[in-house]
């Protein structure tokens, strides 16, 4: 169509009977309105008959269609229109029923498709930002907006007890999680939350608890809030604030039952008593931080549990999901994928087969692959919804999207076990090394180091343990998380 009306193309003839039909749409069929006038014109119906084709094609009634295609095809033989252009003519016209519309509706959503685009176009920030308030209760959109938003280049934020609104808000040229939006957050805790906020942000875990309503924010609230990373500013990492959820219950409902009996000081102010940090709380690590997360937003926000294994996957050749599936568009037909696998559907082929649709997601997006009997009987161990896997899978491109089929999966901790390597942990003192050492299993081919700083904290003791250790991305994340590890690096 485009092609056409900028003069790129030659307008092509249906039949020279509804040239004139088609004339204002380029020669292509966009109109319900020019179904029924064709109809008319080539085959002889009534208004009264096309009405009834027309209604067949947008209800896609299959046995009400081949009536009318006998019909159609009996009225064009009257116009010496041939069966073969006239089977041509009628696919056309059912093919048309995939995207019509009347003529008026088409005019008006052709006009806000063009108005939608030129404000993501010219606003794609406040876009998104009202998009995503609009479908906050669907978590598979809000992922869909989100990806959308990376990949123009905008930030999607967790959500901020400071910063945050109860809708989606942009701040800084980058998007602000809603509260309303983190599960166990109903729109009465979000305003609430908001409208005693005001314009003093909290300026501590006790000042929240000070303020809010503790019949309106409970614990499983501050569960929810606390796992979205919505109390990062007022701590110094997750976990303390976590550790101090009873408190800060405790607090807010001292607080409250004080004020109810008049318990007041000359301010008619309560007396608040500090919520107390844990300054050595356990750490989570990286894979249970970004599960809790996901239970708490419905998607992976600020990481995916793949990113420890990239250097991995990258040495494997494995793809990820967005690369490979421009690659297949460009004609690829295999490749090597990795996800986690979030759901499993298991089902019969037409002969009574079983086969399993699989949903995986990556750190570029979220892809199904179908898995048939065959492999089923070899894979079916490792397919578990939760694990992570690598997979070998054929592609092709179809109408519908890119069609994924399982040949082989493997689990990627057994993957990363196999290609064992060296781990160096440089710690701050030797306080966590016993924290490390529980975390330690012995079986493996990998080895573990450990650098020390001493009490000059400039001088480094390297310390090399003996024996053989399971070494892999997983438990690299698990030592980055123990209080007192700088960093810990495979090499």
């Amino acid at each position: 169509y485009c092609e056409v009306k900028n003069g790129l193309r030659e307008r092509e003839s249906i039949h020279p009977l509804i040239d004139h039909i088609l004339e204002e749409t380029q020669g292509i069929i966009l109109y319900q309105e020019q179904v029924m006038q064709i109809a008319q014109v080539l085959a002889g119906y009534s208004l009264g008959e096309a009405d009834v084709l027309r209604r067949a094609m947008g209800k896609k009634d299959r046995a009400e269609m081949n009536k009318q295609k006998t019909r159609l095809v009996e009225g064009c033989a009257r116009e010496e229109i041939s069966e073969n252009l006239a089977n041509q003519i009628f696919d056309l016209l059912a093919k048309f029923a995939d995207y019509g519309f009347n003529k008026s509706h088409a005019a008006a959503y052709a006009l806000v498709s063009i108005q939608t685009a030129y404000l993501k176009t010219h606003y794609p920030r406040e876009f998104l930002a009202a998009s995503m308030t609009l479908d906050m209760g669907n978590t598979d959109k809000l992922a869909e907006f989100k990806r959308d938003a990376n990949r123009l280049g905008i930030e999607v934020r967790a959500p901020d007890i400071n910063r945050s609104a109860d809708v989606f808000d942009v701040q800084d040229g980058d998007i602000l999680y809603a509260l309303c939006a983190v599960k166990g957050v109903g729109r009465q805790v979000a305003e609430h939350i908001v409208a005693v906020r005001g314009d003093r942000p909290f300026a501590t875990l006790s000042d929240f608890a000070k303020r809010v309503d503790p019949k309106v924010a409970g614990r499983r609230t501050l569960e929810s809030l606390v796992a979205a990373g919505a109390f990062d500013g007022l701590v110094d990492y997750r976990e303390q604030a976590f550790e101090a959820i009873e408190a800060m219950v405790g607090t807010a409902q001292r607080i409250s039952q004080d004020k109810a009996v008049g318990m007041t000081d000359m301010f008619g102010e309560a007396e608040v008593v500090e919520v107390p940090l844990n300054a050595r709380a356990q750490r989570w690590t990286q894979s249970d931080r970004l599960e809790r997360e996901f239970n708490a937003i419905g998607f992976h926000l600020s990481g995916h549990p793949l990113d420890e294994y990239m250097d991995l996957l990258s040495e494997k050749n494995v793809h990820m999901w967005s690369g490979f599936a421009e690659a297949v568009k460009r004609g690829a037909t295999a490749g090597k994928l990795a996800g986690l696998l979030a759901a499993r559907q298991d089902r019969k082929t037409r002969k009574g087969a079983p086969m399993s649709i699989l949903t995986l997601s990556d750190p570029t997006g979220s892809y199904e692959c179908l898995v048939f009997s065959e492999q089923l009987g070899t894979s079916s161990d490792v397919l578990a919804v939760g694990n992570l896997l690598i997979l070998d899978v054929g592609a092709e491109e179809q109408a519908e999207g890119i069609r994924v089929r399982l040949l082989r999966a493997e689990a990627l901790d057994h993957v990363a076990l196999a290609a064992e390597k060296h781990l160096t942990i440089h710690a701050d003192n030797e306080e966590c090394l016993g924290p490390i050492a529980s975390l330690l299993k012995t079986g493996g081919n990998g080895s573990v180091s450990f650098r020390v700083l001493g009490n000059d904290r400039q001088t480094e003791f390297e310390i090399a343990l003996d024996g053989q250790f399971q070494v892999t991305p997983e438990l690299a994340g698990g030592v980055k998380s123990i209080p007192g590890v700088r960093d810990a690096r495979l090499s």
